[in-house]
């Protein structure tokens, strides 16, 4: 490890944590405080008896007292968050959290705040990681890297804490429920494990910050989500007719076709009520299967773009054809590479489709490309779909390969590219530009056509 890495990682990992707690424990008025006494200090070094004198020694006798009060304030108190399941990026979240007073004195003017978990990076990740553009900046600031440390201090967060909680206070062993606020900057599972209590002193100088909660709390955070046209899938009315049950079918509401015997199972409403009065026996409707159509969703979670928050955006684009197409009538499965092939079923009778979006959530990209490992996974289940909407990381020979493949076995793709620039003059389907996507998914047909 260089030592010019381990020196400045040392340096920002101190500086980063003194300022967190400096901040967190000295309020506005409290640095214009100190300003003042520092500079009127400096401006009355040997005038002892001018009106800067003055101004020292009253706003040095203001800190002393609330420096004083503040040490002098206790509290007991214990916190237990109640958070939602779900949550979504970039989009606050309102939950609540339980105090109680557990000391044998009232409790006055206190708030309330969530701490967000440590986001500073290893010395690893200082060292092995790269801004994005790094190397077009000046050879200072790529000497001291400080802007790659903040772009890792703003990856690795985890929520952003929104102001504290109201003023509010407690009598002994009372109990009341504070409401609090954070805003989700990353999906995937987060935890809430740090809720602490300020407590200030009159003059809003300083603050007392105590850790009260106990256990962690935590919630799953689903990528955010685009809206979409309101557009028609490919074979949307497709339907197939099939004597026997199967995961595709939604109900029985075809025609006529016969009648035959009672089997256990069968459903009442199915009874022909006058053929079992003249027979003696329970006779079933036998009627045409109308069944809906099935749509697989492909996610490509193979490199492609050197951004890797192309990605993330693959994945929120995802997010939003599930909402999209969660029809009562259809079926989706999600499809993609994550060391292995996976297929997840949502629908009426299957998994929520609340479900597809937790898995969503904890995607990840993969090392290396095995495009032959996803066509395998969609040639496998093409019987079952009615059409499928292709996700891809960007436009390259390989996934040219991919789709030309699919294609060759007559399958309904919709191709959605996502990718910076122009479009590449051989692309299949639609391209999507990262710095542009809300606008550009808003322009997709409404009727979206099979490649």
């Amino acid at each position: 490890m260089s030592p010019r890495f381990q020196l400045l990682h040392r340096l920002y990992h101190f500086s980063a944590a003194l300022r967190h707690w400096l901040f967190l424990r000295i309020l506005p008025a409290g640095w214009v405080a100190l300003i003042v006494a520092g500079f009127s200090g400096f401006l009355c070094l040997g005038q002892q008896r001018d009106s800067m004198f003055l101004i020292f020694c009253f706003s040095s006798a203001l800190l002393f007292l609330a420096f004083v009060y503040v040490i002098l304030r206790k509290a007991r108190l214990s916190a237990t968050p109640e958070l939602p399941h779900y949550a979504t990026v970039g989009e606050p979240l309102r939950y609540r959290v339980h105090l109680q007073n557990q000391s044998r004195r009232d409790l006055q003017a206190f708030r309330v705040q969530t701490i967000a978990p440590d986001p500073r990076p290893t010395l690893r990740e200082f060292a092995a990681l790269s801004e994005p553009g790094e190397e077009e900046r000046n050879r200072f600031d790529r000497m001291m890297a400080y802007y790659r440390w903040q772009w890792l201090l703003a990856r690795k967060a985890m929520f952003e804490a929104q102001d504290p909680s109201e003023m509010l206070s407690l009598k002994t062993e009372q109990s009341c429920r504070a409401d609090l606020e954070i805003k989700p900057l990353r999906r995937g599972a987060i935890s809430v494990a740090d809720v602490r209590v300020l407590l200030p002193e009159p003059l809003g100088f300083f603050q007392k910050c105590r850790r009260v909660q106990k256990g962690t709390a935590s919630l799953i955070v689903l990528p955010k989500r685009y809206r979409l046209p309101d557009f028609e899938m490919p074979c949307a009315h497709a339907a197939r007719l099939s004597g026997e049950e199967s995961k595709m079918k939604i109900g029985s509401a075809g025609e006529f076709l016969g009648l035959r015997d009672y089997r256990s199972g069968d459903s009442l409403r199915r009874i022909h009520w006058k053929s079992w009065a003249h027979s003696g026996k329970p006779m079933i409707k036998e009627l045409e299967d109308a069944q809906s159509p099935r749509y697989g969703l492909v996610l490509d979670t193979f490199p492609g773009s050197p951004d890797e928050m192309i990605f993330e955006e693959m994945v929120s684009v995802a997010a939003s054809f599930i909402v999209g197409l969660d029809r009562e009538d259809s079926l989706l499965d999600l499809m993609f590479i994550a060391g292995e092939a996976h297929s997840i079923t949502a629908g009426q009778g299957m998994e929520r489709v609340e479900k597809l979006l937790e898995v969503l959530a904890g995607v990840k990209q993969e090392d290396e490309p095995r495009f032959e490992i996803l066509c395998q996974s969609v040639l496998k289940h093409r019987e079952q779909m009615s059409s499928y909407v292709l996700l891809l990381n960007g436009w390259d020979q390989m996934r040219a390969e991919f789709v030309q493949s699919l294609l060759r076995s007559e399958l309904a793709c919709v191709c959605l590219v996502i990718g910076e620039g122009n479009a590449p003059k051989d692309l299949i389907g639609h391209w999507i530009r990262r710095e542009s996507i809300a606008q550009d998914l808003l322009r997709l047909p409404t009727r979206l056509s099979a490649h």
